[in-house]
């Protein structure tokens, strides 16, 4: 390989700043701070969401469907209309 044409690519820490989750992955991510994890330096990478904290992945989204019944009270009330010719 060619030198000093590839990105950094090393572990850095992930710290997602919603709920203090912390994990270990490789990236090529520019970072200036640093931090301990697990007796170990790694560049430090603030996130504001991760998997642990993500509606969706966490099972707390919400759909419309069931917010309240709004989409059933709609076809309740309007679904059964019917053009007069």
């Amino acid at each position: 390989m060619k030198e000093g044409i590839h990105p950094n690519y090393r572990e850095v820490l992930f710290v997602d700043l919603s709920n203090g989750f912390k994990f270990v992955t490789r990236s090529c991510v520019n970072t200036k701070e640093t931090e301990t994890f697990e007796g170990k330096d790694y560049p430090l990478y603030k996130l504001d969401t991760s998997s642990e904290s993500h509606p969706f992945y966490t099972g707390t989204q919400k759909s419309v469907d069931n917010m309240g019944g709004r989409v059933e009270k709609f076809r309740n009330r309007f679904g059964k209309t019917t053009v007069a010719k």
